[in-house]
């Protein structure tokens, strides 16, 4: 049996209110990142309390979750970007290390 490379970068879960989508996708875009996934009607408890994730009215209104496999020298730049939006928003970035077996999905 053939052993499988694994490969390490960095995976950033970007947590913000869906009305600041196109900002975060965006910022990951222009950074290069190859690729995200969005999970939206998120439901959990921070600084201020419960939050039911459910649709309001529109997806706006609700909080998503981008969460992106990146090398490790986009971190850096990435959370450069991000800090300015959450000091004025509400939102977190959590990075982790992580090791994937098709690197060629998220690097050039």
């Amino acid at each position: 049996m053939n052993a499988v490379t694994l490969y390490p970068l960095k995976k950033l879960e970007i947590i913000l209110e869906g009305a600041h989508r196109e900002f975060a996708t965006d910022l990951l875009d222009r950074a290069g990142v190859k690729g995200y996934t969005i999970v939206g009607n998120l439901s959990g408890k921070g600084s201020h309390g419960l939050y039911e994730g459910h649709l309001m009215f529109n997806e706006d209104d609700v909080l998503i979750m981008i969460i992106a496999a990146v090398p490790a020298e986009l971190v850096d730049p990435l959370l450069e970007g991000f800090q300015p939006f959450f000091e004025a928003h509400s939102g977190v970035v959590f990075v982790s290390d992580i090791q994937v077996g098709r690197l060629v999905k998220f690097r050039d």
